[in-house]
């Protein structure tokens, strides 16, 4: 149960500081590219789909992680447990839309939870983020 807990903790962690460090990069970046306005904002949204895409990925690697220790749970539903099942997993769990279609059973389910809230979080940051940035582009041309 400390693995899992220390597992769960490093991963949550590891999320927020890519989160942190795409959007860090993408307002010191922006400024300075060469573009029309509107084009700066298309490029901040797909810098924030291309870090909640890595952060999915993250998390999908640590469900594969944790399915392949003995007694750390199971993707019930799923196929064979492959990355592949892990990584729709993690996105319909990132984003809180939860088909149903696979199930978490044991000490996994805590990742999950815990995967669900961050994903929250991070989507919350990321439209806070992109409105100041719609503000400084748009008000400053």
């Amino acid at each position: 149960m400390a693995m899992a807990f220390i597992v769960n903790c490093l991963v949550v962690v590891l999320v927020v500081v890519i989160h942190y460090e795409f959007l860090y990069r993408l307002t010191l970046y922006l400024p300075a590219v060469n573009v029309e306005h509107r084009s700066r904002i298309v490029l901040s949204v797909l810098g924030a789909l291309i870090a909640h895409a890595i952060e999915v990925w993250v998390f999908a690697v640590a469900y594969f992680f944790m399915l392949k220790q003995k007694d750390w749970g199971t993707l019930e539903g799923s196929i064979a447990g492959s990355l592949s099942d892990c990584v729709y997993f993690s996105f319909t769990t990132f984003t809180t839309l939860g088909f149903g279609d696979i199930e978490p059973l044991g000490l996994i389910r805590y990742l999950t939870g815990i995967e669900a809230l961050t994903g929250l979080v991070l989507i919350t940051w990321t439209a806070s983020f992109l409105y100041i940035e719609m503000q400084r582009f748009w008000n400053s041309n």
